[in-house]
């Protein structure tokens, strides 16, 4: 009842988030069910079955990362004064966030599953003149349970996420997760020291004369380029070891060998490893070579939003360069995308692109302590919103070509 009444009370822009978390799992759901009908009408086929699940998992994935990044960002569950006091500390409002992110997704899920017994005929009578009956096995009971298991596993695996993310961590001040960081932060402000990016930090001194300590750099760039050159790697002899057809997936997209599948899969797992130690990079990049006080302050912001904007800058990257690379092998062809396929496709960058305009608002939650300061000492909003352009501009600068470079190497081998 708790999480249903703070859904309720929540600002129009986080009720549109989770309105975006749950059609993203209407579509998840709607492809796994989609699954399941044609396992059913094709059910001598079980590698053809068991391939349609397998491809079903990059967009499971996409819209766990996406309801796991609102759940980040939800104002009902932050903690504030006197909460506490009634029972509902760190421990309570991660239950709570994990409930509302089941609720979303569930809802998804009950909205996949009217709309896939609508094309079967099982509600309202077949509709587009029957078009859908074969491919869904209209003609054969549905089995509930196996439905119903199968809608189950994005609000359960959602839920779980967010429970995990969001869960209490103990330590030191300024160490305990999103809650932690935000208490040091209102904490340091409310003794007179500074706050934001280096609140956690009280021994600090506050002559400005004094170098501010530097941020440590995020981890997983030397990780993230040897699983993106392993990625390259195995597409290139995947390619060239034979020219054997792998397995086609759903929709009508002819693939090569599943081994360069997995290889543009290590790629993308590589770019969402090496993503925050680039972001950071971008950040040190701005403040090199005698920097004004504008490009210290985007570059410094830049360096402590590494790690909540990096990775998901990683994931849109690699979908990117997956687009990119699939246009250039079909330049001056027509591939014929079926609807699974391009629903599949969609819901993937859909929902990369949709974590990282979150994880932007979270990054802009996050630093709203060091914003008021700073307009407090009288800085203009037009500086603040010099820096933000700044920043977009260093990560465009550093990213596109990247994306670029890497979209043009996954496609060699697959023109190939």
């Amino acid at each position: 009842m708790l999480a249903l009444r703070l859904a309720r009370g929540a600002h129009p822009l986080v009720q549109l988030r989770r309105l975006l978390v749950a059609a993203a799992a209407a579509g998840t759901g709607f492809l796994l069910l989609c699954t399941l009908g044609y396992a059913m009408a094709h059910p001598d086929d079980s590698g053809g079955s068991a391939l349609r699940l397998a491809w079903c998992v990059a967009p499971a994935a996409a819209t766990v990362y996406f309801a796991v990044a609102v759940a980040r960002t939800d104002p009902g569950t932050r903690p504030r004064p006197g909460l506490a006091a009634v029972g509902l500390g760190p421990a309570r409002l991660m239950a709570v966030s994990a409930t509302t992110t089941a609720l979303s997704c569930t809802l998804g899920s009950m909205l996949a599953l009217l709309f896939f017994l609508h094309l079967r005929g099982d509600l309202t009578g077949m509709p587009f003149d029957g078009a859908a009956a074969d491919f869904l096995a209209a003609n054969e009971s549905l089995p509930l349970p196996a439905a119903l298991t199968l809608l189950t596993l994005v609000p359960l695996a959602a839920s779980v996420s967010a429970a995990l993310v969001l869960r209490p961590r103990g330590g030191k001040p300024g160490r305990g997760g999103r809650h932690g960081a935000r208490g040091a932060s209102r904490t340091g402000a409310e003794a007179g020291g500074e706050s934001g990016p280096y609140a956690d930090q009280p021994g600090r001194p506050l002559d400005p004369q004094q170098p501010a300590p530097p941020l440590p750099a995020p981890g997983g760039l030397p990780w993230g380029t040897a699983v993106l050159a392993a990625g390259l790697a195995v597409e290139t002899y995947a390619s060239r070891s034979g020219h054997a057809a792998g397995p086609a997936l759903p929709g009508g997209f002819a693939g090569g060998p599943a081994g360069v599948l997995a290889g543009w899969a290590l790629t993308a797992l590589g770019l969402a490893l090496a993503g925050p130690a680039i972001t950071h990079v971008c950040g040190r990049l701005l403040q090199s070579v005698r920097p004004g006080a504008l490009r210290l302050l985007a570059g410094r912001i830049l360096q402590e939003e590494a790690r909540r904007i990096g990775r998901p800058l990683g994931v849109v990257c690699a979908v990117a360069s997956g687009a990119y690379a699939v246009a250039t092998l079909y330049t001056g062809a027509r591939p014929s995308f079926g609807p699974l396929t391009t629903l599949g496709g969609l819901l993937v960058a859909g929902c990369a692109v949709a974590t990282l305009l979150t994880a932007a608002v979270e990054a802009r939650q996050a630093r709203a302590d060091t914003t008021a300061a700073l307009l407090g000492l009288g800085a203009p909003a037009t500086v603040l919103r010099s820096a933000a352009l700044l920043r977009a501009g260093a990560l465009a600068a550093v990213f596109l070509p990247l994306t670029w470079v890497v979209a043009e190497l996954a496609a060699i081998p697959l023109a190939g």
